[in-house]
């Protein structure tokens, strides 16, 4: 697949390409447990859509099933075109579609800029032979790569902890290492698990901002499960809701806010007047 390696700054969804990501029908089951029931709804390009929901949702098996990890049992996922329901991780992610985990999975051992140009290696054409031997191409190459990782690590703030050792960074900029190296890999639509789960509120702030950032200036999707309500009603496009698998809402931030079954399940009471109180009035961002 050729990718270009200069950027994608500025650029809409539209002007991507980027499609829709349809989710239809989609059961998961495990033994005799549903852990999914019959879940249907849309990502539009270049939004920030959240899946939400209280614990036990169904929240990360949903994730697991866009990301490949869990096949659904029922239903399907489409990209556009692309049927991912029984893809492997690795065939979803050549569809330009990466996922930023919420417990870190990154070399703290090596600095920022070797754990970014991991995101960069299916992305590199020139063979190993090509590379060990400086060959032009390889070189001009890893350049190209090079300059995308250090405008990548700009625009989420790390310029200027490149040559660090991950490990001795804060866990905020942990954190913002992981998406930076999941931008890296050029998605049209990224997957963010619990982004601020563990966060400050200043480093909630940032992050947030920064979700927003990659959707308008970089055109990209953005699909985020996350527990800080206040975080996701400031930021998202649209809500997905969970509860016991089962999709209980979906619209607009102000929408879901209101719905009474959303209130139920997290408050176990249908007075539409205590959204506040569950932290869903965007009032954390």
């Amino acid at each position: 697949m050729s990718v270009d390696v200069t950027s994608a700054a500025g650029s809409s969804a539209a002007e991507r390409g980027v499609p829709p990501l349809e989710v239809r029908n989609v059961t998961v089951r495990f033994g005799a447990l549903a852990a999914l029931a019959d879940v249907s709804f849309t990502v539009a390009p270049g939004t920030v859509h959240a899946i939400i929901g209280p614990n036990g949702a169904g929240k990360s098996t949903l994730f697991n099933v866009l990301s490949g990890v869990y096949r659904a049992t029922e239903g399907e996922v489409r990209f556009g075109t692309n049927v991912l329901t029984g893809m492997r991780p690795h065939r979803i992610a050549q569809l330009r579609i990466a996922r930023a985990f919420q417990n870190i999975a990154l070399s703290g051992s090596q600095s920022v800029v070797e754990n970014l140009m991991l995101g960069r290696h299916h992305l590199t054409k020139a063979g190993f032979l090509s590379a060990g031997l400086r060959l032009p191409r390889a070189t001009r190459e890893g350049e190209l790569h090079g300059r995308r990782v250090r405008e990548i690590a700009e625009f989420l703030g790390l310029g200027d902890k490149l040559d660090i050792p991950v490990g001795v960074l804060s866990y905020g900029d942990q954190k913002r290492v992981e998406v930076a190296r999941a931008l890296c890999t050029e998605p049209d639509l990224l997957l963010l698990d619990e982004p601020v789960a563990g966060m400050n509120a200043e480093e909630t702030r940032r992050m947030a901002a920064a979700v927003l950032e990659i959707r308008d200036a970089l055109g990209i999707s953005v699909v985020l499960v996350e527990h800080d309500m206040g975080m996701v009603m400031g930021i998202a496009d649209r809500v997905t809701v969970l509860d016991f698998g089962r999709l209980i809402a979906d619209g607009t931030p102000a929408q879901v806010q209101a719905d009474p079954e959303v209130i139920r399940a997290y408050l176990g009471s249908g007075d539409e007047g205590a959204a506040g109180a569950a932290g869903m009035d965007g009032s954390a961002t």
